[in-house]
């Protein structure tokens, strides 16, 4: 089933035209990579899904968005605070609060007025669960998150984001900033949660896209040049600028 359609998709930074006639279809509880060199479109496409384009100044966009058959761009979603609750995001590098690690995970509860003060116990612990830290952290709750390491402030990231229980997770380059040890355990969550979430994630990383991905999508220049699944765009991809792109002769 279709969770996110974009048909002609267009966006302006000014007077650049970062994407172009973009159309796709991304089915629910996969995992799709977003893949092409640096300057591409792959960010700007990602935050696309939860307008958070709609922060830059000069932006301009034309073209349909679907998420669940719902439009996101002609005024059928003006509740953005909504919009962001059910697609939510994870960034290139970990941006806990400097709250405690208690505070963190319920952060968006309270923004959305999603649970009662007396439910937050258990939501903690079991969004801290769904990322395997509840059994390093159950007793370190109040401590600062800025004092954790760096693997674990992504998975606390990712759970401040689950735990408002979003049908989509965009994750923008989420292991860049870590070592292959921890990048590896990231890319073994990401399994896990696909079970009940939509994740697109963006990485330059060609190894994490074909480990991780279901799906991949190829940009170049703006462009959305192939999509498909992942075994056939990395084994036999349609397009040469795809091919030479995954190869390494370009990009």
């Amino acid at each position: 089933m279709s969770k996110i359609i974009a048909k002609d998709l267009n966006l302006w930074y000014g007077a650049f035209h970062a994407l172009k006639h973009i159309h796709l279809d991304f089915d629910e509880r996969r995992i799709t990579a977003i893949i092409g060199p640096s300057g591409c479109g792959k960010s700007t496409l990602l935050r696309v899904f939860n307008r958070m384009n709609d922060l830059v100044e000069g932006v301009r966009m034309k073209g349909e968005v679907l998420i669940d058959d719902k439009s996101i761009l002609d005024g059928g979603f003006n509740d953005l605070v909504k919009l962001r609750k059910k697609v939510g995001m994870v960034f290139q590098r970990p941006n806990p609060f400097p709250l405690s690690v208690y505070e963190n995970v319920i952060f968006g509860l309270k923004v959305h007025h999603l649970a009662k003060k007396n439910d937050f116990d258990a939501i903690v612990q079991e969004s801290l669960e769904s990322v395997l830290l509840w059994n390093d952290l159950k007793d370190k709750l109040r401590k600062n998150a800025l004092g954790l390491s760096l693997e674990q402030k992504q998975r606390l990231c990712i759970a401040r984001t689950i735990a408002v229980k979003p049908d989509i997770v965009l994750m923008d380059e989420p292991c860049s900033a870590l070592d292959p040890q921890a990048t590896l355990k990231i890319e073994e969550l990401m399994q896990r949660l696909k079970k009940e979430y939509t994740i697109v994630i963006v990485t330059h990383n060609m190894q994490q896209a074909a480990r991780v991905s279901d799906d991949t999508g190829f940009m170049l220049l703006g462009e959305l040049i192939e999509f498909g699944k992942t075994v056939e765009i990395f084994t036999a991809p349609k397009d040469k600028r795809t091919e030479d792109y995954i190869t390494g002769r370009y990009g």
